[in-house]
């Protein structure tokens, strides 16, 4: 039988120093941009039962879920989001406090991805959910947070780009599609693949294509990205149809957004749709120059409460993909080297008690400072030029002085 003592499951690593050190860093600059505005911290259980995620809103297919059982044999599964336990946390033991609620919370979720493909499936994740609330108010909170993480966590050029799903959703219920067929369609838009799109609406509509002023719009969906310019393309195409309505207030909140940020960091995507059903208006995505791919996703979904409780509720929220920016920030060196210490410190068999008292008064004093374990004060010098050490310091019971010796 073969043995996998010696390495961790696909899809998951070990943290290491410098790892360690840029992922708490990342950490608490997040943390302090949500709790300077007023977000109140949740943590949640890593282990969920599997009716959270299958609901009637579909979220996660059974293969992308880590599941076992627990000991009267109920299916769980390892949380493969925080926003659904988080909507579950404000459903039941914060369904009496003052709305809207304002959480976040810095957790690792699971999910199972294709070998091969190049993704953690242990994912550190920070973030924020705004339950309740006025829409308009809480998207250009949610939206502005988001880009506030991203100046925050790249020195280089940053880009949050907005969209919003109502726009293929109401396309969508205006053609004859399977629900199975959807789900391809959903693929190629958000991929923005349009010739395989067009022929896979040749195929499953038919004429019907040809004709449909909604099949255009659909096709051309994908295209229509970049900056204020695309407004007035997605007006002439919208036109008289109930569209419209949303494109001016996608428009009002892009012209909102690019007043308090940057605009040239801010761009819009008509074509932005997510796999996940839940979200019902505004989604985005962040992305940072050092990372390929979008270190940053959210949306609105009013919708989702109300898989918890009788009613829907109004509610938005993103999360920042911590390992990502983390590996980004390790890949440009954007951090400090640790310092194992400042001193080491050597005692030898007679002077244990006095050595550790003298460590204790270094670290009094400021100093990051390690007690030798080494046997002999040879090896003490040797293990503290290869750890990078600078000072060595020795206290011996033949001398009073302690003896400090640079390195």
């Amino acid at each position: 039988m073969k043995s996998y003592d010696l390495i961790t499951p696909e899809g998951t690593r070990d943290l290491l120093f410098e790892e360690c050190k840029v992922r708490k860093e990342t950490e608490d600059i997040l943390r302090d941009i949500f709790t300077s505005h007023g977000y109140s911290e949740v943590i949640t259980p890593a282990l969920e039962f599997y009716d959270v995620f299958n609901n009637k809103t579909r979220t996660y297919s059974q293969e992308e879920m880590y599941k076992l059982t627990d000991g009267k044999g109920r299916l769980l599964v390892l949380r493969p989001d925080s926003t659904m336990p988080v909507v579950r946390i404000a459903a039941t033991r914060l369904k009496d406090s003052a709305f809207p609620l304002k959480l976040f919370c810095a957790q690792n979720i699971y999910r199972c991805n294709p070998k091969m493909a190049g993704r953690d499936d242990e994912i550190m994740q920070s973030g924020i959910e705004i339950i309740g609330g006025e829409q308009k108010r809480s998207d250009i909170e949610a939206l502005s947070l988001a880009a506030q993480v991203l100046n925050c966590c790249s020195s280089g050029d940053v880009r949050l780009e907005i969209g919003d799903i109502a726009f293929y959703d109401l396309i969508i219920r205006q053609l004859n599609i399977s629900e199975d067929e959807e789900i391809t369609v959903r693929s190629l838009v958000s991929s923005k693949n349009t010739h395989e799109l067009t022929r896979h609406l040749d195929r499953i509509l038919g004429a019907e294509r040809e004709n449909s002023k909604y099949a255009e719009m659909l096709l051309r969906l994908p295209t229509l990205f970049g900056g204020a310019e695309v407004f007035p393309k997605a007006q002439k195409l919208f036109q008289g149809t109930e569209l419209e309505q949303r494109l001016s207030e996608l428009k009002e909140t892009f012209d909102t957004l690019c007043t308090l940020q940057a605009d040239d960091r801010i761009t819009v995507d008509l074509g932005l749709v997510s796999m996940w059903e839940y979200y019902t208006g505004i989604v985005f995505r962040g992305y940072i120059e050092e990372y390929g791919q979008s270190v940053i996703s959210g949306g609105r979904y009013d919708t989702l409460v109300g898989n918890f409780t009788k009613e829907d509720m109004p509610a938005i929220g993103f999360a920042a993909n911590l390992t990502a920016i983390v590996d980004a920030k390790l890949r440009k060196n954007a951090y400090k080297k640790i310092s194992r210490a400042d001193i080491l410190v050597y005692a030898d068999d007679n002077s244990l008690i006095k050595g550790m008292k003298y460590c204790s008064e270094l670290i009094s004093k400021g100093y990051k400072t390690e007690f030798s374990s080494c046997s002999a004060q040879e090896e003490a010098a040797d293990y503290a030029k290869a750890a990078g050490i600078k000072e060595l310091h020795i206290i011996s019971s033949e001398n009073e002085e302690t003896l400090k010796i640079m390195l």
